[in-house]
């Protein structure tokens, strides 16, 4: 009987396992063929589905989606060619970049040459390529370049107190991004009429400047100023939207030359805060204003004599060519003088963020470099306002003169926007016979409406404020540029000079012009 009973469980107990070990066959079996197809799903996947299978915060810092194709051929190409490149190219560069050098030459400078010019052994390295949408009449192509180079560059430099100086520029580190614009396309090869060749984002620009058998601080601010020479020649000669124009086919290639598409009106009116450079006394500040660094292009405003805090209240127009990609760039000195200025801070505002005929009230945080990100130290601020007017824009300010007229900001009051730069010479003398016949006077009315958050300056109690001109707890400052284009405007302004605070204004300006007897 125990017999058959252990052959009945031995039966059950081996039917048994074996049924389990099918279950696991087939398990296993479906599992394989899911991480195939899952597998074969990723090596299918595209940058877009990575992109939206995972938010952005979710990689690491390290994984990076670029749109850029590498260039690995060309590479190999390029270093096999160089020694080529080299003997053709140096002295190409050495014709173009001298005038260049010599444009924006320091005044401490009687001349700056180069006495030696090679690109060194070394080729540069194209890390990618990518091509833009445009229109169907040209096509335009970035490549991101990076140069670790060893050249030759020695420029001969003469100050105008007779010394002559062998200046060595070394290490030099470069990465960037080139534009290349091929256009108009064409039915003849090689298919595009002309190319246009420009350093679309300067990322890295590093270099050593070393006098060959002295000492470059020998002579005080002549590092300073090689340096800034070279950024701002590299600036203003090749950095977008400056481009270069080279014709493949005969044909006029006019419509791709840099053409200025507005204007941009800044009105700087203060600093606060700034650094006292000064052992004795406080810092004399003025500022320096530009979108492209050319010298007839750079605005300096006047010196406000020991004062950390200066009130400026000046207007200046910059030409704009390109808003979407252009900058002001304001910096503030500190004079000294017969020697060299010191920096107190600089700042930088993107065109493409001011919504054209709309006035921008900024308040702009000085740096030490806009090329370094990491600068936490508070170095003051500056108070700008700013109007961009694209050529052609029509608004819809009053105009008791001729139509059409180009002008600034508070001939804008009494004229409508011009059309362009065609008539710039004769609008300026209508303009500036205009300003001889008219006194712009008007009516401002100011409303103060409410305070907020007044500081406690009573010992029994809080503050019986009051508005007055003379003795205050804090003050606004303000100007006139926003309510007379406006007209009308409200707005809660916080006290400066006060621990706290805030004044809610309404400003409204009635225009009364008064014309003069032209005789």
């Amino acid at each position: 009987m125990s017999f058959f009973v252990g052959l009945v469980v031995g039966i059950v107990v081996g039917l048994a396992l074996i049924v389990v070990f099918v279950r696991s066959e087939n398990a296993r079996s479906k599992l394989r063929t899911d991480l195939a197809a899952t597998v074969a799903a990723f090596a299918r996947m595209t940058v877009e589905d990575s992109r939206h299978l995972l938010a952005p915060e979710y990689y690491p810092s390290w994984v990076v989606f670029s749109q850029r194709q590498k260039l690995n051929w060309l590479n190999s190409h390029l270093t096999k060619i160089w020694p080529y490149v080299n003997e053709a190219a140096s002295e190409l560069i050495k014709s173009s970049v001298e005038p260049t050098l010599e444009q924006y030459r320091p005044i401490i400078l009687s001349s700056l040459k180069f006495s030696k010019f090679t690109l060194g052994t070394v080729a540069p390295q194209f890390t990618g390529v990518s091509i833009l949408e445009s229109d169907s009449s040209g096509i335009t192509m970035e490549l991101e370049m990076n140069w670790d180079g060893n050249p030759n560059i020695v420029l001969d430099v003469k100050t105008r107190l007779g010394v002559s100086l062998p200046v060595q520029v070394k290490d030099i580190g470069f990465t960037g991004v080139f534009r290349l614009i091929f256009r108009p396309l064409v039915e003849e090869l090689p298919c595009f009429g002309a190319v246009c060749y420009s350093l679309r984002q300067k990322k890295k620009f590093d270099f050593k400047l070393k006098v060959i058998g002295g000492d470059i601080t020998s002579i005080p601010g002549l590092s300073g100023a090689l340096e800034d020479t070279i950024h701002n020649a590299i600036e203003d000669s090749i950095t977008w939207p400056v481009r270069k124009i080279v014709p493949i086919l005969p044909g006029d290639y006019s419509d791709l030359e840099l053409k200025p598409s507005g204007t941009l009106e800044v009105k700087l009116v203060q600093a606060k805060g700034l650094t006292n450079k000064d052992f004795i006394g406080k810092s004399d500040p003025y500022a320096e204003l530009y979108i492209r660094p050319l010298r007839d292009r750079t605005k300096t405003s006047k010196i406000i004599s020991n004062d950390l805090n200066p009130i400026w209240n000046e207007h200046y127009e910059f030409v704009v060519e390109d808003a979407s990609t252009q900058h002001l760039y304001v910096k503030i000195y500190d004079d000294e003088g017969l020697q060299a200025s010191e920096l107190l801070g600089c700042a930088q505002v993107q065109l493409s963020e001011l919504e054209p005929g709309k006035v921008k009230d900024v308040w702009l945080k000085l740096v030490k470099d806009l090329d370094v990100q990491r600068d936490t130290k508070y170095r003051g601020e500056v108070h700008l306002e700013l109007l961009y007017c694209p050529y052609g824009m029509e608004n819809s300010f009053t105009n008791p003169f001729a139509k059409k007229v180009e002008m600034t900001t508070l001939e804008r009051v009494l004229k409508s926007s011009g059309n362009g730069i065609a008539d710039a010479a004769q609008t300026e003398r209508e303009v500036s016979q205009k300003k001889r016949e008219v006194i712009v006077r008007g009516v401002l009315s100011v409303t103060v409406i409410s305070a907020e958050d007044l500081p406690v300056v009573d010992l029994m109690g809080k503050a019986d404020p009051f508005v007055v001109l003379t003795e205050y707890i804090g003050r606004c400052i303000l100007t006139l540029t926003r309510v007379i284009l406006e007209g009308e405007y409200r707005e809660c302004f916080p006290l400066d000079g006060a621990k706290s605070g805030r004044l809610n204004l309404s400003l409204k300006w009635v225009p009364q012009p008064i014309y003069r007897d032209s005789q």
